[in-house]
């Protein structure tokens, strides 16, 4: 089914749920099978704080599962087809070595010391925005990145939904 909007999504069973949205949380389709309850959706918006609620209720085993499921930023081996757009559109596709090798440090650093790697959504923003940022969080505390991390998947979320449903007269 080439689901549009709202109303068609409201309309399929669970498993076609899944199948739509499974991957809007990176390789983590328990977020969609979880959110199947909540409807009817009337927004986008809706759907969104749905799949927001169900990550936030999940507990942080869970939740430390959901942020381990994310790539490494600047990462050139196999990505989704959503992380390699995101990727791309914030050009990590086409860092210069020098660039690449900091990620790649910066990276490392960042999953030794929070046992996840670094989440950003980076719709807009330049690689030296984003390594900026990783240089920034890598010394935040483990509480506190952890809730950051977190806020950076629902942002992602939040992001993948509107460009799926971009149009739709549900939005």
């Amino acid at each position: 089914m080439n689901v549009r909007t709202i109303e068609d999504l409201n309309g399929l069973d669970d498993d076609a749920f899944v199948d739509e949205l499974g991957g809007v949380y990176e390789h983590s389709p328990w977020v969609a099978e979880r959110a199947t309850s909540a409807r009817p959706f009337d927004t986008v918006s809706d759907l969104h704080t749905a799949m927001a609620r169900v990550v936030r209720e999940a507990g942080e085993a869970k939740q430390f599962d959901l942020l381990r499921a994310h790539p490494d930023l600047g990462e050139q081996t196999a990505l989704t087809d959503a992380s390699e757009a995101e990727q791309a559109s914030a050009g990590l596709d086409e860092l210069g070595p020098e660039q690449y090798e900091a990620f790649q440090r910066l990276n490392e650093r960042y999953k030794r010391r929070f046992e996840f790697p670094f989440i950003m959504a980076v719709e807009g923003a330049s690689p030296d925005e984003i390594q900026a940022a990783m240089e920034a969080r890598v010394d935040n505390d483990q509480s506190t990145e952890f809730r950051t991390a977190l806020e950076e998947v629902e942002e992602i979320a939040r992001l993948r939904l509107d460009d799926r449903f971009r149009g739709s007269v549900d939005s």
